[in-house]
């Protein structure tokens, strides 16, 4: 048997939300189609074993190549290493789109300091300005709390 015995409650952290796989399954299934919840359960439970047998696979592959980091390619070669040959076109595919998604995602964040209306450098100056007066002020309230010390300590001899 696996690992994950304990049920969802023993596992919380690792297991994938609930409400999205009963989505999926809803999705799924054709409109005149209902599933039980036992059913579904048995399903999320099942996807979660297949998610740490595929990351366990993947890490000792990482391991073996002296990586600390798993990469899509450990992930690939573990699909295939468990027998799951059919999905890595898939997963490749769906590794592509996430890597497009994620050269938009980062052009749009690029393109917020252009509407800021600041050049680079006048961003750089603002900011270099900014910790000066912050220094500052930090060095004032050491001064401060320096000199009231000083009295009180100067007081009590």
């Amino acid at each position: 048997m696996s690992d994950y015995e304990g049920g969802p409650a023993a596992d919380d952290d690792l297991s994938l939300p609930r409400a999205t796989v009963y989505k999926l399954i809803a999705e799924m299934l054709p409109d005149d189609v209902t599933c039980a919840k036992d059913t579904r359960d048995l399903l999320l439970d099942c996807c979660n074993e297949f998610i740490h047998l595929v990351a366990s696979e993947s890490n000792e592959i990482c391991e073996k190549e002296a990586k600390k980091t798993i990469a899509a390619e450990h992930v690939l070669a573990a699909l295939r290493e468990l027998g799951f040959e059919k999905y890595v076109s898939e997963v490749k595919e769906a590794y592509s789109e996430h890597r497009q998604q994620q050269i938009k995602d980062r052009g749009r964040k690029s393109t917020k300091l252009s509407q800021l209306g600041m050049s680079e450098e006048e961003l750089q100056r603002n900011q270099e300005l900014l910790f000066a007066q912050a220094r500052m002020r930090l060095q004032n309230q050491e001064a401060t709390n320096d000199s009231s010390n000083g009295t009180v300590n100067n007081a009590s001899t």
